[in-house]
This record gives structure tokens, sequence and C-alpha cells, in this order.
């Protein structure tokens, strides 16, 4: 479960502007505000925090499903956050391509996924090249999301939903159906030890 530390360990990454620039909301300005939305009980999503062998919290990653419910199966966003200091090191696909197994090995009875998006601002290239390398297809650019919408932040794609943020660019609309392609490409050790699921 989603643990108080948690927020401790994602704070210098989600105050941090530079870092928050696709988020769908601007930076949290003290660690007790993102344990509120780390923590809030009415969200619908799920949410999985990975550690390394060390157990120091390296990556957030999300699930949300798509309302309302789709006949033909659920469909859920994803999205994933890895800390500052880890980044570039292959987490986050090492932790999507975990999260989209789990998803697609499920029959949807028991919690698996007919489909997963996510959506990606079109200037958060390392995110679009990621969803693409999972095997996510691009369908649509979206000029808007929201009617107040700031700017975009956040992932999008096949195999997501998007918040309100700044500006308002163009979003990338990714989808991904079937078993996930992307546990083939993953080599060598993994660089995650463990991925507890939250509530």
């Amino acid at each position: 479960p989603l643990q108080r530390s948690d927020a401790a360990a994602l704070f210098p990454t989600l105050s941090d502007e530079r870092q928050c620039l696709y988020l769908s909301r601007e930076r949290f300005a003290s660690e007790e505000e993102l344990w509120g939305w780390l923590a809030e009980p009415g969200w619908p999503g799920l949410t999985w925090i990975a550690e390394d062998a060390a157990g120091h919290t390296v990556a957030r990653l999300v699930a949300v499903p798509r309302l309302p419910e789709d006949p033909a199966g659920p469909v859920f966003e994803i999205g994933y956050i890895t800390v500052m200091e880890r980044q570039g090191e292959g987490i986050a696909g090492e932790c999507a391509a975990a999260l989209i197994a789990h998803f697609f090995a499920r029959p949807v009875e028991q919690g698996g996924a007919r489909k997963l998006t996510a959506e990606v601002d079109v200037r958060n290239t390392p995110s679009v090249n990621l969803l693409e390398k999972l095997g996510f297809t691009r369908e649509a650019t979206l000029r808007a999301l929201l009617p107040d919408d700031p700017c975009d932040g956040g992932e999008v794609g096949g195999r997501g939903e998007p918040q309100p943020v700044r500006v308002a660019p163009p979003a990338q609309a990714f989808s991904g159906q079937g078993v996930g392609r992307a546990h083939r490409g993953l080599r060598g050790r993994p660089r995650v030890n463990h991925i507890s699921a939250g509530r």
C-alpha cells in the first residue's frame, strides 16, 4: 500500500518545476500537499510504487479506469514518473512493461484490461518514445484536452486520461490492445526490486 514515506521520496521530483513541466497540475509546494494528493480517498485509480534493491522509492505508476465503462471491457489510462535522480536508467520502461503485462495477463473479470491508453504532451519526447517502444500506437493529436486546460502534463496513449494544466499544447493519444509486447526487449538485471500495489 501507499505509505507516507512515498510522499517524502517523490517530493523532490514533484516539487521541481522542470520535472513537473508535463504534469497535469502545478508542482507541489509541500510534502503535505503531495501526500494529500497521493492519498486522495475519492481518486478512482490504482497506484504502484517501485522500489530498488535497497528499498528506495524509484517510481510511481498509476492506472485510472476510463469512465463511462466500455461495454467491450475495461480500459485504463496509465501514467508513470521516475524520481529525478534515477531518470535515464530505464526504470520507467521496466515498470511500465511490468504494468502492461499485469493488466493483459489477467482476464478482464479479474481486473485485467481490454485496452490501455496514455496521454503525453507532444513536447515530452522521452515519454512519447517510451510509449512507442512499449507497443503503443498513436491514435490522435488532441489540440485541447479540456476547456480550461492550462497545459496537459502527464502521459497519454494507448495502453490514460488528461488532467487540466497550464497552457493547452497538443497532446498525442496512444493506444495498445492485446497482450503487451513490452516485456520482450527487457535485458540484463532489473533495476527495480519490488513494485507494490496501492489502493
